[in-house]
């Protein structure tokens, strides 16, 4: 339980981990818990408000209100009273690339979910007690086009109705009147230029906003709410940075665009341009268009991938005879002097590799870059650089050139730090202008980072048209795979190795292994979710780290990506049998599989294109990419069977423990939940089971195994308090949080019988499940059923049901046909916020943190995948 505040009974969970699961579960159970446990990823400091200075209109937040049940993790808050004018689309309009930032709301959900609104009044949480967003559970995304190509640029812009207030399919706003001239806000030179053309294509006027300005905004709010938007690259190894918050100014923040601007940031709302270049990114494509005849800034890019610069730069050895000049501590790979060997050899253009002329271009650029841009951190003692633009476009000898001479420069004090959106600065801080974003008031934990199929969300190249509906991303696909075209840019390559010193030594990997948009960083959808708290529990945030495995190591991703890849055909026939068998759904499921491929295939290439990669976000990407092809829950049908089978022998299982001591019943209590949390179908094993005995056999079986000491054992001191001792008498816990997992036996045979203990002794027990279904856990939609049909069999769970508000709507009968209303502690069910195997303490919902606070007993489930 390393992490959560100090409790001798929380040990409880996770006393020990079977040996009897293979394939999935146990890798988890070998590999995770022997490393100390497994959640999502790591932790954010908590209260972390992102705040920017000046004052703006406020809204109107009169009768504002969840709408419907927040089942999902982003449920629409409405404010009724609210006029529409929010804007929601934002561009930076460059030289070289158009950058669009863009809000979407989710789709309204009305269900009226009884369970939610009585858990609500237990626990105190009120709508009025919310903070109320403008952004109300959306999403951002995050678009570019290249310049020359404005008019796929415009067109976008009108097939999404974005200028208009989006497609009103969403209950998104409704479409301006024909008459009302609207305005977008936007950046960048372009703002200017084309500013006719948007008003006679689309019929809005470009409201232009300070480039500086929206430089600044959109990179402090990017270092402020993305856990890791910064990262360091030096010899191909690329690192993400934990920033703290409290230490984030002053910073230099240098945009690479066509020029260079480099910007010393001393707040929100405080900056000045110090200094800047005009040898940047107009510089490299305009001398490497004019020296190579490349037609695109990416296929410069490319060239220089292949290209080895020794044959037309002057080298240190090239002076000294081969030898290095040591004194001054100058290699003999250094470069003296960029294009260099041109002035004595007797060559013309036609005579170099165009190859080698793009990288020596690239790197004489980079590198100055690199220097000029320490300099100025030196002059006003800057420790931290942060490079963005889309000159960089994540390309790794780039970073590795511009990280080489700061590191170089400096001796090693300081550190060149770039960004995943590195060129949506301008355009973020665009959207950040209009009065009503409501960005500035979001805490880190409230975004999430989501990676759906496909154009035009990468950020490397473009690949291929904006996508609409699941039926044009499954036809963009087939057309595409037919053609043995990338989706989105996954193939599976060698490991990569290092790119060299950068900066003026030669790299030390050349041709193939390393493509140029190797190391491009995609770009996902930023999912805003208000509702997400992080767990009260926890004892530090800010050192909370659920991933414990490190899939930066090729060894370890290559294991995890060969076991989620031999699981795939399985789990797309549960999906297509989940969909009844039909041709879409195969077609569907088809789909999904090429595409989850696709994911794993780029990450084994660049693990860090999503960001920092764990165990987690892998699950978590799965379960995202099947609910983007609209599987809803792949193992519902084998989920009610296992229910079933298992309800069938709760009455013989709890009169069994009935018969028991005390102390023997609490005991077999624990090894029950242990026993049964096996039931998990993510792993072969455990399927294996099924055909060698019943559920309850299994069950036994598993449970006599389960004997102490275990690997986590504080049962006594769990004991002495359940029981109390020869001195002490018993304490009972005011409320216990327990974590499902699995559904069948796991919950009906481990964890109600457990929760029923818990309730004769007058504790308050609240069962934590997932929002959305995760391979066969059972999800808090889920478990007021499962309780139900338990509470047939046992008056002890039907009273507590019962004032936990999980019975409004069942018909249950007792055992003795009473129904005298006996007071009882609740037994009541929350959502945790997550739709992954794996959960994320970061990122819990609001209901859950309520729950938590008056907590004094927690159990969590084994990580499952």
């Amino acid at each position: 339980m390393a992490g959560l505040k100090d409790d001798p009974v929380l040990g409880i969970n996770d006393m020990i981990e079977t040996r009897e699961e293979t394939e999935i579960k146990d890798a988890v159970i070998d590999k995770v818990r022997e490393e100390g446990g497994q959640g999502d990823r790591e932790m954010a400091p908590m209260g972390n408000s992102i705040h920017r200075s000046g004052s703006r209109p406020q809204l109107d937040l009169s009768k504002a209100a969840i709408q419907g049940n927040s089942e999902e993790r982003d449920p629409t808050i409405l404010l009724p009273n609210q006029s529409d004018d929010i804007s929601h689309l934002a561009l930076d309009i460059g030289g070289s690339l158009i950058k669009l930032v863009y809000f979407s709301r989710h789709e309204d959900r009305t269900i009226n979910d009884k369970r939610k609104k009585t858990v609500k009044e237990r626990l105190g949480i009120s709508n009025g007690n919310r903070r109320s967003y403008p952004i109300l559970g959306g999403r951002l995304h995050f678009v570019k086009f290249e310049t020359r190509k404005i008019n796929e640029c415009l067109d976008f812009i009108s097939s999404k109705q974005l200028h208009r207030g989006g497609i009103d399919t969403h209950g998104w706003l409704s479409e301006a009147p024909a008459n009302c001239s609207a305005v977008i806000k936007a950046t960048g030179g372009g703002a200017y230029k084309f500013a006719d053309l948007f008003k006679e294509r689309l019929g809005v006027s470009l409201d232009k906003e300070d480039e500086m300005d929206c430089l600044v905004a959109g990179a402090n709010f990017l270092l402020k709410a993305i856990r890791h938007e910064a990262f360091t690259h030096m010899e191909g190894h690329k690192e993400f940075v934990q920033i703290d918050h409290n230490d984030l100014f002053p910073y230099l923040l240098v945009n690479i665009g066509s020029g260079v601007s480099m910007i010393k940031v001393d707040g929100d709302g405080k900056f000045e341009r110090v200094s800047g270049t005009n040898v940047g990114g107009g510089t490299y494509w305009g001398l490497g268009r004019l020296l190579t005849k490349c037609k695109s800034f990416d296929e410069l890019l490319e060239l220089s991938q292949r290209g080895d610069n020794r044959t037309i730069d002057m080298l240190v050895g090239d002076i000294y005879g081969g030898m290095d000049y040591s004194k001054i501590g100058l290699s003999a790979s250094t470069i003296a002097s960029s294009f260099g060997k041109a002035i004595s050899e007797k060559k013309e253009l036609e005579d170099y590799r165009p190859e080698d002329i793009s990288l020596s271009l690239l790197r004489m650029i980079s590198y100055n870059i690199g220097q000029i841009s320490y300099l100025n951190a030196l002059r006003f003692g800057l420790k931290r650089i942060f490079f963005g633009g889309f000159f960089i476009r994540g390309h790794a000898y780039t970073m590795d050139t511009i990280s080489f001479a700061v590191h170089f420069w400096s001796k090693g004090d300081a550190q060149a730090m770039f960004l995943r959106h590195e060129g949506f600065l301008g355009a973020l801080g665009a959207f950040m202008s209009y009065e009503k974003h409501g960005l500035d008031d979001l805490m880190v934990h409230q975004l999430v980072e989501r990676f759906p199929m496909g154009a035009p969300y990468t950020g490397g190249k473009i690949h291929g048209p904006p996508l609409g509906d699941l039926n044009e991303k499954i036809s963009w696909m087939e057309k595409f795979v037919l053609k043995g075209t990338e989706i989105t840019a996954p193939v599976p390559m060698a490991p990569p190795g290092t790119t060299g010193l950068g900066g003026f030594e030669v790299p030390s990997s050349k041709g193939g292994t390393l493509r140029s948009d190797a190391s491009a960083l995609n770009v996902g959808v930023l999912h805003l979710v208000p509702t997400l708290e992080v767990f009260p529990l926890l004892a530090d945030p800010k050192m909370y780290e659920p991933n414990t495995i490190d899939l930066s190591d090729h060894n370890e991703l290559e294991y995890w990506f060969t076991v989620l890849s031999e699981h795939l055909p399985d789990l797309v026939d549960k999906a297509v049998a989940s969909e009844g068998g039909t041709d879409d759904a195969k077609r569907r499921g088809d789909a999904f599989a090429r595409v989850f491929s696709a994911h794993l295939a780029r990450l084994m290439e660049e693990p860090a294109a999503y960001g920092k990669l764990g165990l987690a976000n892998l699950l978590e990407l799965r379960e995202e990419c099947l609910r983007e092809f609209h599987f809803v829950d792949a193992y519902r049908s084998i989920k009610q069977r296992e229910n079933e089978a298992s309800l069938a022998v709760l009455p013989d299982l709890l009169m069994e423990l009935d018969s028991m001591t005390e102390e023997t019943r609490l005991l077999t209590l624990i090894e029950g939940v242990l026993a049964a949390n096996i039931f998990d179908w993510g792993s072969r094993a455990c399927v294996d089971l099924y055909h060698k005995g019943t559920i309850i056999e299994i069950y036994r079986m598993s449970r006599n195994k389960m004997q102490r000491p275990w690997r986590v054992d504080d049962f006594d001191v769990f004991k002495e308090r359940m029981l109390g001792s020869a001195d002490k008498k018993p304490h009972p816990h005011k409320r216990a949080l327990l974590f499902v997992d699995n559904s069948g036996a796991d919950i009906v045979l481990g964890m109600l019988p457990l929760a029923r203990e818990l309730i004769r002794r007058g504790t308050e027990v609240v069962l934590v499940a997932n929002s959305l279904p995760a391979l066969n856990d059972a999800t808090a939609m889920e478990l007021p059923d499962i309780v139900a049909e338990a509470a047939k069999h046992c008056d002890i769970l039907r009273r507590a049901a019962e004032a936990g508000g999980l019975l409004v709507d069942a018909m249950i009968n007792t055992l003795d046909g009473s129904k005298e209303n006996t007071s009882s502690v609740p037994l009541m069910v929350v959502e945790n916020g997550c739709g992954s195997p794996c959960i994320d303490l970061r990122q819990v919902s609001s209901e859950l943190a309520a729950a938590a606070k008056d907590a004094d007993l927690l159990r969590l489930a084994s990580p499952s995948v």
